[in-house]
């Protein structure tokens, strides 16, 4: 069975144009959109995060915290003030001139004609058979939330020059990439067009 005929009221409405299907071009640039806006919008609360509750990611490359943290993981650490310190934690203390140590809190006490809110901890890694060489006097320090094994040197490989290099040119090319101009279909009717002449009735009378 043919389509009906077309009235001239038809014939001078702009027709709209057939749906085409996404080309899987402009699939794959959303898609990748999308997921920079996620991983932009993750960016974003990790600074917020760092800013406003202290928070750090601290990377481990050795196991003295094995079995609970092995060597390559990454741990999410919060700063609280050494008054909330207590045993069983595990924590990062910074230390001047070296690198900050994370170990597990076996003892806590005040400090002798120190600060009120300093404390005297003595600390031991899980692996480690006796308590680290000397305790810590310490006014804040960054205790463990949680942990993650394995993303430490992707973590660590992240942040250097050729990778962040790689991620700048592939970010460019994908804002180019979606918001550079298309172009027009060939077959898409032109502004001032005539309308095909009409066939049939006339559903609006005749003069």
């Amino acid at each position: 069975m043919s389509a009906p005929p077309l009235t001239r009221r038809q014939a001078r409405e702009p027709q709209p144009a057939p749906a085409r299907p996404r080309r899987w071009g402009a699939l794959v640039a959303d898609t990748a959109l999308a997921v920079a806006g996620v991983a932009g919008a993750l960016c974003v609360v990790l600074a917020l995060a760092t800013v406003l509750l202290d928070v750090r990611v601290t990377l481990f490359s050795t196991g003295s915290m094995s079995p609970t943290i092995p060597a390559g993981a990454a741990a999410i650490a919060r700063g609280i003030p050494a008054a909330e310190i207590q045993v069983g934690d595990v924590v990062t203390v910074e230390r001047p001139g070296k690198l900050p140590i994370t170990h597990r809190v076996t003892e806590v006490a005040a400090v002798p004609d120190g600060a009120p809110q300093a404390r005297r901890i003595t600390m031991r890694g899980d692996a480690n058979a006796v308590e680290d060489p000397f305790p810590y006097d310490v006014e804040r320090v960054r205790v463990v939330v949680f942990s993650v094994p394995g993303v430490a040197p992707l973590l660590s490989a992240a942040g250097t020059p050729p990778v962040l290099a790689a991620v700048t040119i592939a970010a460019t090319a994908l804002v180019v990439g979606v918001f550079w101009p298309r172009s027009r279909r060939r077959d898409a009717p032109r502004p001032g067009a005539s309308s095909p002449a009409p066939t049939g009735g006339d559903d609006e009378g005749s003069p």
